[in-house]
């Protein structure tokens, strides 16, 4: 047995039950089509994707590096356009957001919605049509809201009584009348991680169903004429793969629209469900089957509004990293290997928490091969770790790898096309990758790599 392996009985007799890594996987060269994009493969023990090979994206564009898959990612945004028929699709821009994305967006035919003023330029600077934007974010400034009403964009989610006053006046001064949504904080338990758990009262988003905030900011909307209230919003967390909350989420939501018209006469149109569905990124995982979903929510409010007496509101969902999580990883080179007897063997890459902070952020998990090329050498238990000045700097926590890995090698990270390009930092002044877009056997820069000159560019 080679000096890197550590058998797994030795390993979890250190360890308490719950910090006990996952057993070496059958085959190390594996590539599993629910974690990884549609279009990998290993071609003569190489991972290529997108039919292009790794080591060819690693010269030519240097490492760290994202990959996003161009087929695989539209062809979700198609799957989400099929199974939502007639309701409305808005790619989440959050989970990453460049000029290409939203050129596919429009060519896809589904709407975008945007969090700052920043989401929105990006949007706009490509033609976006307005109309197809929806504004989000719990403390939006004067600012925000003035370019959100210049541009016209669709819908604006209000957050907070402060905005609802701030909005009615900044309207009021433009001769704009926008169409207005309300974050509703339906209560619904997301079992994920506390900070992407977004329905409990106690935080910083919308406005609660509990205690009464949801009611009282419809009735100071109504109170407004020159907002034009059209619907409920919620988003009750991320990386959620139990769809029983987004059922009992539609129904606080549907209830609260009965009680609008009874209360007030009026009948909103629309319902925003958000979205926040979960994909795989560990053996085991399951992501929730989309047009399951679709057919599920749609029954559910179908349901409750015709046993009200209640029209169906048009419904909308928010999806963002189910679009364009899968088809995207990360390429790095290992630079140096080394074994804790004992332990387990740390094998550091180019990059880091300032790629991917996920992982130090709230323990998120990733599967990583050796992607250079095919190994049959034994497992061996190890931790991804990155180049950063922290302990934290962890980008797999424990995972095998094969025993013969060496510096040079390169080290494919999947399902990271989602939050970790927009959670990216300049740490220890590490300039922030490039990110590359591959489909049919070529590739193309869609987002440049930053230069040192660029870190320095700002400074005085």
């Amino acid at each position: 047995m080679s000096r890197f392996a550590h058998p797994a009985g030795d390993r979890h007799a250190e360890m308490l039950p719950q910090e006990r890594p996952p057993l070496p996987p059958a085959d190390l060269n594996r590539i599993n089509p629910a974690i990884w994009p549609r279009t990998s493969t290993r071609t003569d023990g190489t991972l290529t994707v997108g039919g292009v090979d790794v080591r060819d994206l690693a010269r030519e564009h240097g490492t760290p590096l994202y990959v996003i898959d161009e087929d695989d990612v539209r062809s979700r945004m198609r799957d989400y356009a099929t199974a939502f028929a007639g309701s409305e699709v808005h790619y989440a821009g959050k989970a990453f957001l460049c000029k290409e994305i939203v050129r596919w967006l429009q060519a896809e035919g589904l709407g975008l919605d945007v969090a700052s003023s920043g989401e929105l330029a990006v949007a706009l600077s490509v033609g976006f049509p307005a109309e197809r934007i929806t504004m989000h974010g719990n403390n939006k400034s004067v600012a925000e809201l003035t370019k959100a009403l210049e541009a016209g964009v669709g819908h604006i989610v209000v957050d907070s009584f402060d905005e609802i006053a701030r909005l009615g006046y900044l309207a009021e001064q433009h001769g704009k009348r926008p169409k207005v949504m309300i974050r509703v904080t339906t209560g619904v338990e997301a079992h994920t991680h506390e900070f992407i758990a977004t329905a409990h009262d106690d935080q910083k988003f919308g406005l609660s169903l509990n205690t009464g905030a949801a009611a009282e900011a419809v009735r100071r909307i109504l109170a407004l004429p020159q907002l034009e209230l059209v619907g409920l919003h919620s988003h009750i967390g991320s990386q959620i793969v139990d769809t029983a909350g987004f059922e009992v989420a539609a129904r606080r939501l549907t209830s609260l629209l009965v009680q609008i018209k009874d209360e007030h006469g009026v009948v909103l149109p629309e319902l925003d469900l958000g979205g926040g569905y979960g994909i795989a990124y560990v053996e085991g995982d399951e992501a929730p089957d989309i047009k399951e979903l679709a057919d599920s929510l749609r029954e559910i409010v179908t349901k409750v509004c015709v046993d009200a007496g209640l029209p169906v509101p048009r419904l909308t969902v928010e999806p963002g990293r189910t679009i364009v999580g899968p088809g995207g990883i990360t390429l790095y080179e290992v630079g140096t290997i080394k074994d804790v007897e004992g332990l387990r063997t740390y094998v550091s890459v180019n990059g880091g928490m300032s790629d991917n902070v996920r992982t130090a952020l709230y323990g998120a998990e990733y599967t990583a091969v050796l992607a250079s090329r095919a190994s049959d050498a034994e497992p061996m238990l190890s931790r991804l770790v990155g180049k950063h000045c922290e302990s934290g700097d962890i980008i797999v926590r424990d995972l095998h790898l094969p025993a013969d890995l060496a510096p040079g090698d390169l080290i494919a990270v999947s399902a990271t096309g989602a939050y970790c390009r927009s959670l990216a930092s300049n740490y220890n002044y590490l300039p922030k990758p490039a990110v590359v877009a591959v489909s049919g056997g070529s590739s193309r820069v869609i987002v440049r790599g930053e230069t040192e000159d660029d870190l320095l560019r700002g400074q005085l």
